[in-house]
């Protein structure tokens, strides 16, 4: 009998022990994570740092910067689009208060080059532009180079808002100059009259 109850003494005694040990080794201890994320230029806002088993996280500042608590041995993934996953593990004998920087690599992806053309195949391609029988020449018409139509439309062609706005600024500009000068009237010039009257009776003859 005393066997038995020193066994189931041993037994007890050996179970809690070994509870208590796990429950020491389970037992880790809480760090406050903080930190920055960057590439290699600049600091990257909105970034996802998160722990994945525990299912709780956070989001980098416009500044980059992180905080979260965690615990030791924790794994922790840092995310962003357009970069590559990047894994840090919180070591064991870390401070209770731990700054990291983290810079992420970006995630380049090649495409392939891609050719687009109106025609399936090269050969249909060549046949339809020599089918077009284009002209060597330069393309312009020699009509259009006529010295006396360009005259002509130089002559009545009105001035744009850009030719009127230096026209007025050449006026304003010469008028503080000669603003003490004499001042023609072109309606009491005959010379003028003369002309006019010799364009209406043309006119007439028209």
């Amino acid at each position: 009998m005393k066997k038995l109850i020193g066994f189931f003494l041993c037994t007890v005694i050996l179970t809690v022990c070994s509870v208590s040990l796990t429950w020491a080794q389970n037992k880790r201890r809480i760090i406050q994570l903080s930190g920055f994320v960057s590439d290699s230029v600049n600091v990257l806002p909105g970034v996802h740092v998160y722990v994945p088993k525990a299912g709780r996280g956070t989001s980098t500042s416009p500044a980059g910067f992180f905080s979260m608590p965690v615990l030791e041995g924790d794994s922790i993934v840092i995310s962003a689009v357009g970069y590559n996953r990047h894994h840090y593990i919180v070591p064991q004998n870390a401070n209770d208060n731990l700054t990291i920087i983290i810079e992420l690599v970006s995630d380049i992806t090649y495409l392939r080059e891609v050719e687009i053309m109106p025609f399936p195949t090269e050969e249909v391609f060549k046949e339809a532009v020599l089918a077009l029988n284009m002209p060597m020449d330069n393309g312009i018409d020699p009509r259009n180079l006529n010295a006396e139509l360009i005259a002509l439309m130089i002559k009545t062609t009105p001035m744009d808002g850009a030719a009127n706005y230096k026209y007025y600024m050449d006026q304003w500009s010469t008028s503080a100059v000669d603003k003490f000068q004499p001042r023609t009237n072109p309606y009491l010039n005959p010379f003028n009259w003369a002309r006019f009257v010799r364009d209406l009776k043309q006119n007439k003859k028209k």
